[in-house]
This record gives C-alpha cells, structure tokens and sequence, in this order.
C-alpha cells in the first residue's frame, strides 16, 4: 500500500536502518544520503520516509510531502555550495528508475551538459 514501508524495498531498509548510507540530511519526512556511485563530486539521494513507487505517485497522492522533498533537494545544496546543480527523478524502467521508491537525485559540483545521457 502506497505510504506503506515494503519488505523487498532497498529504500524503506534505508529509512529503518536495516541497511547502512551515508546520511546527510533527515528531517521528520525525508532523508537524504550519498549515492553508492556518484556521477559527480555531489550525487545526494533525498527520499521520502513513506514508500511511494516514483515521483509521480508521490506527486498525486502527498503533494506535501513532494513539496518536502523538494525543499530538501535545495537544502542539500545548500549544504555542499553547489552554485548550480540539478534535480533528476527517474520515473519508470525506461527513463532509469532502479529502485522503486521515489527519490530524487541532486548532481552537481562538475559542468553538467544539456541533454543528459
């Protein structure tokens, strides 16, 4: 059920503490956390705390807590001086989306080029 931790969610694991990261923000909503494989000297991921399946789920059904996540996007950069950076939700299979629990992903602190990938 969307909200709803999963048992097979690497993500909701994560938000519990059944599986180590390297946090660098969390607030009563949302936790933020180093990529295991970053593509650039900043690659934060910022996740809800409550399991939705991508961002566009998220969006429909806890506008406020997309809203959440987005502030914590700006306050992850913040954090690392980014002057410039950007906001990636991979939403689906096709567009790259691995783990199913929305998320986003903050890049920056390298020239990011226009179109990715």
């Amino acid at each position: 059920m969307a909200g709803e931790p999963q048992d097979d969610c690497l993500f909701c694991k994560i938000v519990a503490g059944h599986v180590p990261a390297t946090i660098v923000r969390e607030t009563d909503t949302t936790v933020a956390f180093r990529d295991i494989n970053p593509q650039a000297p900043t690659h934060v991921l910022v996740i809800p705390k409550a399991h939705y399946a991508d961002a566009a789920t998220l969006a429909v059904a806890a506008p406020e807590l997309a809203a959440d996540l987005l502030r914590e996007t700006q306050a992850v950069a913040d954090e690392d001086k980014l002057e410039s950076y950007r906001i990636v939700f991979n939403t689906g299979v096709g567009a790259g989306q691995t783990v199913f629990h929305a998320h986003a992903h903050v890049v920056g602190g390298r020239g990011l080029q226009w179109p990715p990938g």
